[in-house]
């Protein structure tokens, strides 16, 4: 028999390698904390950019490139069975909270070449070639949910109508794209949510003028009478219940842009 003193158990042994391990861990973890601390610490104290430190700003500006790098009129968002479709979260209520008459609401259209406005009812754009189309709805939180959506295409709405061309004349994009107008602004009744948008964007098949979800007219919490769906942009995009549509040279304000988002939030 082996009485000596010095000779380990074998789980003695095997205590002594955890703790030695456990020191080892504490050791490690205290010091990626301390440099993520003081990472966090210089990246607050970078100088602002629109909002945020400029590193995440420039951060946000490469992801712009990188979508509107990829993006093209002829990529088109995928779509789904109609038995996918769900009614989707209500998710941002700013700039609906407004007194609202649904009964006197009309889209009022202007641009910089022009000194009236012009008015459309909502019978105006329903007039327009009826689009049916179950999508995605992609929240920039990370959540999305699949929505049966009906409505106008924004590129129909603005040939018929005559809307968007410097000239006065019906857009034409495939022989005349210097015509248009460089950006779109919308924005709620009295302006608490307001987007601003490239017109490639805008133009987009599958950018829709919405007035129903899930095969009824929209409900004034999702927007009602008239919302816009874009599908190549994430939900703050979405505008809903659209009061003023605006034709801009320059790239126009947008709402959570300028609380430190990325202007073109495509995906």
């Amino acid at each position: 028999m082996n009485h000596n003193p010095q000779a380990q158990r074998p789980e003695s042994a095997a205590e002594d390698k955890i703790r030695r391990l456990t020191r080892r861990s504490f050791a490690v973890g205290g010091v990626a904390s301390l440099l993520g601390l003081g990472g966090w610490y210089w990246l607050r104290s970078r100088s602002q950019d629109a909002g945020i430190p400029w590193p995440l700003r420039r951060v946000l500006d490469f992801n712009a490139r990188l979508a509107q790098g990829y993006f093209k009129e002829t990529r088109l968002a995928p779509t789904f069975p109609l038995e996918r479709a769900r009614v989707p979260r209500v998710n941002g209520e700013i700039g609906l909270d407004e007194v609202f008459d649904s009964a006197r609401w009309k889209l009022r259209v202007e641009t910089p070449v022009r000194q009236a406005a012009r008015e459309f009812s909502l019978d105006k754009i329903k007039a327009l070639p009826r689009v049916e189309m179950v999508t995605e709805l992609k929240c920039i939180e990370g959540w999305s949910d699949v929505v049966y959506w009906a409505g106008a295409r924004f590129a129909d709405f603005i040939t018929e109508y005559r809307l968007g061309a410097r000239s006065g004349e019906a857009p034409d994009l495939g022989r005349r794209p210097a015509d248009l107008f460089d950006y779109v602004q919308l924005e709620t009744p009295g302006g608490g949510y307001y987007v601003g948008l490239d017109m490639a964007s805008a133009l987009h098949p599958q950018t829709l003028l919405c007035y129903e979800m899930n095969g009824q007219p929209l409900s004034p919490a999702h927007g009602a009478p008239l919302r816009l769906v874009i599908t190549v942009k994430y939900g703050i995009k979405n505008i809903k219940r659209i009061s003023t549509l605006r034709f801009l040279d320059q790239r126009p304000a947008d709402y959570w842009a300028e609380r430190g988002y990325d202007w073109y939030s495509g995906h």
